[in-house]
């Protein structure tokens, strides 16, 4: 069964609202807070989705006429199958999902904690190119801290599948609340999207920014002290 942008189709290709599915791809609509995935997603291997990938890549190669016995381009099925699984869709396997251990807050340390500037790249899930930015994230502990490369990975991990940038501020937001047990969470991230820049309308200056404030983050002093801390 699939779950996502499908759902919201009819069976002439259209959402309930009259948009084609070419129309919506070029929007940046999530359709719900979790990835939509297959049910039987890791019903095959690692290695088969691999073998799958290079043999459909190849078909795609071929069909835009490229010559795959040339010595640049027969190998490129595999890198890129290689590439999907293991580097830059990885975070679709929860098996990736980094692993955190929390720590008591033995320095009484009860301001906010600000990362900022953690350099991301993902896939947009509309046209497959990448989205380029920075991910600033801020909490104020409960009780419980994390090690800081914690909050690095856990962005690469939600980054690292086809992403709408809206879902992936949520998906941070979300883990980063459950793990350390608090409301108290921001996220901003603000980043480049090449189906803008590269393709479509071309427009290489523009960025876009999304938010996620929660527990003390939704007053105007956290929020103004948060803005400080990033433009310095």
């Amino acid at each position: 069964m699939k779950v996502g942008i499908e759902t919201l189709m009819n069976s002439n290709g259209y959402n309930l609202n009259g948009f084609s599915i070419e129309e919506i791809g070029d929007d940046h609509i999530s359709t719900g807070m979790e990835t939509p995935m297959r049910r039987d997603a890791f019903d095959i291997s690692n290695d088969e989705k691999k073998k799958k990938i290079s043999h459909l890549f190849k078909e795609i190669m071929e069909v835009m006429g490229l010559d795959l016995t040339d010595d640049s381009l027969k190998g490129t099925p595999d890198r890129v199958a290689k590439m999907y699984i293991e580097e830059i869709f990885s975070g679709l396997d929860p098996k990736n999902k980094p692993k955190v251990a929390l720590f008591d807050n033995k320095y009484k340390y009860e301001q906010m904690l600000v990362e900022k500037n953690i350099t991301f790249y993902s896939n947009c899930e509309h046209h497959f190119v990448p989205i380029i930015g920075k991910a600033h994230i801020a909490y104020v502990s409960s009780g419980k801290v994390i090690g800081l490369s914690k909050l690095n990975r856990i962005v690469q991990y939600f980054a690292k599948r086809p992403q709408v940038q809206e879902r992936l501020t949520n998906q941070i937001a979300m883990e980063l609340k459950q793990i350390l047990q608090t409301e108290d969470i921001a996220v901003i991230i603000d980043a480049k999207h090449l189906c803008v820049s590269s393709r479509g309308i071309k427009d290489d200056t523009s960025a876009t920014v999304t938010s996620y404030y929660g527990g003390v983050f939704r007053t105007s002093d956290k929020i103004t002290e948060l803005q400080n801390y990033l433009n310095n």
